[in-house]
Formats: structure tokens, C-alpha cells, sequence
């Protein structure tokens, strides 16, 4: 390979990388033009992959565009033992019949980034689920308890004198053999899985394969602009989630992510990314977070669905939320009687998933009926084609049962 394309590869590879080792052996790699495997495990633990997945997907399809295969394995095996990075506690296994049905469409989604032509699709049981009791022996004796316990999750919990599994163990390990399994020449992940990656490396080598190159991504923060996105904690945007959702969620963002969104989400160029940083620590002097986030919502709703779906977003959004007008497109709900309680009227609609959801809303003031607010939990009259409205994005029109 040609110095000067070399290079041009290097720079877009560590482009928004939180680690890279070593560096010197990715070059190296690069350098004898080969196809490299690249490997990227994704754990179904819920049904949906969110913008934290297309972090590194984004990054996995540059190796793609570069001539390499990217190795997606879906952790099918690995996910009945539970991953415990970053927890302090024992995380509860999940039965087949869990992982199964999040597995259902994780590959479609995956292919909304990826070239399925120069893509493998594997799961860890192809594997694992062959390992004989003596082969999972032999495959612990190749790493100690001392550098397990070198995890900043597993000394906090060993020093506290909280519960760890000889299994959370075992987890890394599996995590590592899928490594030898599809011989990987690198791995990506997010940044919480660098020790596991590092363990990889050290059982590749084990196995007599040349160990293989680590790549981890920042996490994303989600959309309460404080954790790292996760469907459990509910601070997510979906890659299936329709456009006008995906639109009005990432509208909703706290102005401070701004930035992170751009560089792992964006083609942003650096020098723009450096502005919006400066104008962030300035107090956004000099920039609207508002239109950075309307451009940031057009361009991510372009990337998943297209600029058509993200223009009718744009205008779908700025109709209901600066304008202050219905959407074009209203569900409708039947109702029996004249009046009804809120909280009642709230879960039947399906508008919430719980009587104690539905009342901390109207107690907070998110439950709208035809504009005014509903106050208190006393029945309420209906009349017919009233518009419900909860929270920001969700309305109902109610339409009131014919008579017989």
C-alpha cells in the first residue's frame, strides 16, 4: 500500500476512537494488504440496536469501505451468562426463548450501515455451544484470577465483599474464544469492553494466532444527557424507530451532546467539530443549539431512512412543536361513555403502560384535552373527535361510540 493511502486510512480509522492498541500493529496490518476480519460482538438483550450501536458499526463499515470483512457476531451464548462490565452486581442470565425473540431483526437493522456483501453474520453458539466441560477447563487454565481481578468492576466489588460468580468469569473468556473462533485480526466494541478486548488478545495469542488489534469507541450519551445510551435505561433512540420519533427525539436532546453526536454520528468535518466545542464552552456563543439540532435530526433520520423521510420529519416537527399544530396523521381511539377517569381513559388508549404512569403524568401536567390541561383524576366529559395529547410527542383522537 502506497504511503500517502496509508496514511488517508490511518487518520480516518482513529478519527473519534477512545482507544486504539496497539497502533503500530494496525499499521502493520494495513500494510500487507490484506482483507482483515473485523470483529464487532453485539449482545441481544433488547430487541431494538440504538444510535450507541451505530457508533461502532459506523466505524466497522470504514473498515468495510477500506476492502476488509466485517465479522458481526450476535452473543446468543455468551448472553446466558450475562456480560457484568461496568455493574456491580451479578447480571441475571436471560433464557433462550428472551434472546431469541430481541435477536429477530438485528440483522436488517445492522445492514441500515453495514455492506452485507462484505459482511459475516455469526452467532457465538456456532462455537461455544460445542465446548466440552474439559475444553472450558482448558480454556480457563489460560488466564489467572489476579489479572481478572485487575477489572476496575471486579476490585470494586472484591473489595466491598459483593458477590462474584466463577460464571461473570467464564464471560470474558467465552467473549476471547470467539476471537479464535473467526480468527479475528481486530476487534471494536465500546470502551467499557477494553479489558475483555485485552483479554482476547492474550488467549488469541494462547492459541498461537497473532493477537488481535483493539479499537473501542466513546460511549454515546443517551437522551438524558447524562449515561451512556441503553435500552434498559430507556435513554435511547432506535435505529427502527420511524422517522418523526427518531426526529423528535433527537430534538429533545440536552444541548451539550451536541457536539459527541456530530463527531460519532456525522461526517462532520474536525475544524467545525472544534467550533462547536468552543461555542459549547462559551455558552453556544455564536451558534443556535436549536439549528445545530435540527441539521443534527436531518441528517441522522437521512442516514436510517432517507432525506425524503427526513424532510417530512422536519416539517411534521416544526407544525407541532413551533407552530403548536395537530400532526397530519392522528390515531384514533373509541370511547363508550360520556365521561371517564383520566387514568383509565390513559391506559386504555395504550397511551401508558402502567395506572401509576398515567397519574404522574397528569400530576405533572404532560396530559392535555383539546389544549387544556387535565387536572386532578375526577371523570372527565368527552365529546366527540377530542384530541388527547401526552407529553410531547404522543396524541389520540377520541371518537365516542355509535349508538345502537
Amino acid at each position: 500500500m502506497m504511503e500517502m493511502e496509508l496514511e488517508r486510512q490511518m487518520a480516518q480509522l482513529k478519527r473519534g476512537v477512545a482507544t486504539l492498541l496497539p497502533e503500530e500493529e494496525l499499521r502493520q496490518k494495513l500494510e500487507e494488504g490484506r482483507p482483515l476480519r473485523v470483529k464487532l460482538g453485539i449482545d441481544p438483550s433488547a430487541p431494538q440496536l440504538t444510535l450507541g450501536h451505530a457508533v461502532v458499526l459506523r466505524k466497522l463499515r470504514q473498515f468495510q469501505e477500506f476492502g476488509h470483512t466485517a465479522v458481526l457476531i450476535v452473543g446468543d451464548f455468551t448472553r446466558l451468562i450475562g456480560d457484568p462490565s461496568g455493574r456491580t452486581s451479578t447480571r441475571p442470565p436471560m433464557s433462550k426463548e428472551e434472546i431469541e425473540r430481541n435477536m429477530a431483526g438485528y440483522v436488517e437493522q445492522a445492514y441500515k450501515i453495514l455492506d452485507p456483501e462484505r459482511t459475516e453474520i455469526h452467532y457465538n453458539s456456532e462455537w461455544l455451544g460445542k465446548l466440552s466441560f474439559e475444553d472450558v477447563i482448558r480454556l480457563a487454565a489460560k488466564y489467572t484470577v489476579a489479572r481478572m481481578l485487575e477489572r476496575d468492576d471486579f476490585a470494586l466489588r472484591f473489595k466491598q465483599g459483593l458477590p462474584i460468580t466463577i460464571m461473570e468469569f467464564l464471560y470474558p473468556l467465552a467473549q476471547a474464544y470467539d476471537s479464535v473462533a473467526i480468527k479475528a485480526d481486530v476487534e471494536l466494541g465500546g470502551e467499557d469492553q477494553r479489558f475483555n478486548f485485552l483479554i482476547g488478545r492474550a488467549i488469541q495469542e494462547a492459541f498461537g494466532q497473532e493477537p488481535q488489534v483493539i479499537l473501542t469507541m466513546p460511549l454515546l450519551i443517551g437522551t438524558d444527557g447524562e449515561r451512556a445510551m441503553s435500552q434498559s435505561r430507556g435513554n435511547y433512540i432506535g435505529l427502527a424507530e420511524p422517522p418523526k420519533e427518531m426526529f423528535g427525539k433527537i430534538m429533545a436532546l440536552p444541548d451539550h451532546v451536541m457536539p459527541q453526536y456530530f463527531a460519532l454520528l456525522t461526517e462532520t468535518p474536525e475544524e467545525e467539530l472544534a467550533a462547536m466545542e468552543q461555542a459549547l464552552a462559551m455558552g453556544w456563543k455564536g451558534l443556535n443549539p436549536r439549528d445545530l439540532k435540527m441539521r443534527l435530526a436531518r441528517e441522522i433520520v437521512a442516514q436510517f431512512h432517507s432525506p425524503e423521510a427526513a424532510a417530512q420529519a422536519e416539517e411534521e416537527f416544526v407544525r407541532v412543536f413551533q407552530r403548536k399544530e395537530l400532526p397530519e396523521e392522528l390515531p384514533t381511539f373509541t370511547i363508550a361513555r360520556e365521561a371517564v377517569s383520566p387514568i383509565d381513559l390513559l391506559v386504555q388508549a395504550g397511551l401508558v403502560g402502567s395506572r401509576s404512569e398515567a397519574r404522574r403524568l397528569i400530576d405533572q401536567g404532560g396530559v392535555e384535552l383539546d389544549g387544556e390541561l387535565v387536572r386532578g383524576l375526577e371523570p372527565i366529559s368527552i365529546k366527540d373527535g377530542a384530541v388527547l395529547r401526552v407529553g410531547k410527542r404522543r396524541f389520540v383522537r377520541l371518537v365516542r361510540a355509535r349508538q345502537a
